[in-house]
């Protein structure tokens, strides 16, 4: 099996590739040579390790997206300033390689001067968005670890906005004194508590978090509530401080089905209205699109 193209999602701890034909994805592969494991000469040998397979006696084009076009990446593709279209198919960074099999480009990262703010791979997500639903104005939220909050218009990003909020859930609930009163587990109620307490005093949320803490001391908080209360609070608190960018706006989702989930539960209860949108389809169809695969919105 060969690959027409070959589409690369690289992030910090994960390297994902598609090998793609006219008829879509023909196989793909994974593996844990991310960016933070690698030094820059292991970016090529690591990427062959795992598409050479799909490599033919030509030259095979291989378009990636995420940290792998950062400053500690492969190779640094500039970043676009906003308002722009998310990709744009002339402004790709082409990599120098070692392999005469392939031909390497990034897809450049969007900044935005005021607010300070950047953000590299959710701009192939919100392009494969906007093709997969064309015509879309909105909001773009794209929750994780670093979650991301966009206006587009006309296709393009106009504004966007980057809350710490899943890593603070993972320092709160590993590294800080709430960890010893969090245990594995769900309570849908707790949950909805701590998104309600967040999203209307998100100025209180310093003290609503030791909260946790107290009440697990003196009123037997349980873990699993303590853990769903935290998720609430953090989630509840960044919708709050997101509201100039959804207010009065449909919002796409894009991430998985999960934590979307909780993100669409809270938006509800605001009365906005959301669509989830699988982030593997955005990314493909984003990658496409800076490919010149298929047509839509690319500059």
């Amino acid at each position: 099996m060969k690959a027409d193209w070959i589409a690369v999602d690289w992030g910090t701890t994960r390297l994902r590739a598609w090998a793609m034909g006219p008829e879509g994805v023909r196989a793909e592969a994974a593996s844990h040579e991310g960016m933070g494991r690698l030094d820059r000469a292991g970016f090529e040998p690591a990427l062959l390790r795992l598409i050479g397979g799909w490599l033919g006696a030509g030259v095979t084009p291989v378009l990636a997206c995420g940290m792998v076009g950062s400053r500690q990446g492969w190779h640094e593709a500039p970043y676009r300033q906003v308002p722009c279209a998310p990709v744009a198919a002339g402004a790709l960074a082409a990599v120098p390689v070692q392999d005469r099999r392939i031909a390497v480009q990034i897809v450049p990262g969007l900044a935005q001067a005021v607010p300070a703010d950047v953000m590299r791979g959710e701009e192939t997500q919100i392009a494969g968005a906007l093709a997969l639903h064309p015509g879309f104005d909105g909001a773009v939220c794209l929750p994780g670890t670093h979650s991301k909050w966009a206006q587009v218009s006309a296709g393009e990003v106009v504004s966007f906005q980057t809350f710490l909020t899943g890593e603070l859930f993972a320092l709160l609930s590993e590294q800080s004194v709430l960890r010893h009163g969090l245990a594995e587990g769900w309570d849908d109620g707790a949950f909805d508590a701590g998104l309600a307490e967040g999203a209307s005093r998100p100025e209180r949320l310093m003290a609503l978090l030791f909260r946790l803490r107290a009440e697990g001391l003196l009123d037997g908080l349980s873990g699993a509530a303590a853990r769903s209360r935290l998720s609430g609070l953090l989630i509840g608190a960044e919708l709050a401080a997101a509201r100039p960018w959804w207010l009065g706006l449909p919002i796409l989702l894009i991430g998985a089905d999960r934590l979307c989930g909780l993100y669409a539960r809270g938006l509800s209860a605001q009365g906005a209205t959301t669509r989830v949108l699988p982030a593997t389809d955005c990314t493909l169809a984003g990658l496409a699109l800076a490919s010149g695969a298929l047509k839509g919105t690319a500059a």
